[in-house]
């Protein structure tokens, strides 16, 4: 049997049901079990109004992972990990307990049904910039942070 090679891949999550805050900080616990995959950053976490979404303000995050995990596989992983927390997908955009999003999986352009990386909206979105930023500042141009500052995102506290 072959090894399988890490790959670093960043996650978004967000939530803005319930105790969004506790179940943000709870997924990041969850990312750090996941099978042959260790959690290595962390964002701080972000409030933002909902964002082509209804409901509760969101609380917002980004995850650094070193996986071995394939892109599919990890994808199946978060959406385990969203039910666990209570995740119903009733509608699009609906208010959700815990979103997990693969914005990059290493360098890799992925376009399948089931996932697009990386991410297709992230560089429209100040609340996934900001943490991203937070845990990979490499990543996120300045140019792509300045189209985006007008969007509303408060820092809630540093690293945790």
């Amino acid at each position: 049997m072959t090894a399988r090679t890490e790959v670093v891949a960043y996650i978004a999550l967000g939530a803005n049901l319930g105790d969004a805050r506790a179940t943000v900080q709870q997924a990041f616990e969850s990312l750090a079990t996941l099978p042959s995959t260790r959690l290595t950053a962390r964002s701080a976490l972000y409030r933002t109004a909902p964002w082509e979404a209804s409901g509760p303000d969101f609380i917002n995050a980004v995850a650094e992972v070193r996986t071995q995990l394939t892109a599919p596989e990890l994808l199946l992983a978060l959406q385990g990990v969203e039910r666990a927390a209570g995740r119903v997908r009733s509608y699009r955009n609906a208010p959700r307990t815990l979103d997990l999003d693969v914005l990059l999986y290493g360098d890799a352009c992925i376009a399948s049904p089931a996932l697009t990386v990386p991410h297709p909206r992230m560089w429209e979105r100040a609340f996934v910039l900001q943490p991203l930023a937070d845990v990979a500042p490499q990543r996120v141009p300045a140019p792509a942070l300045v189209a985006v500052a007008g969007q509303g995102v408060e820092r809630l506290g540093a690293e945790l």
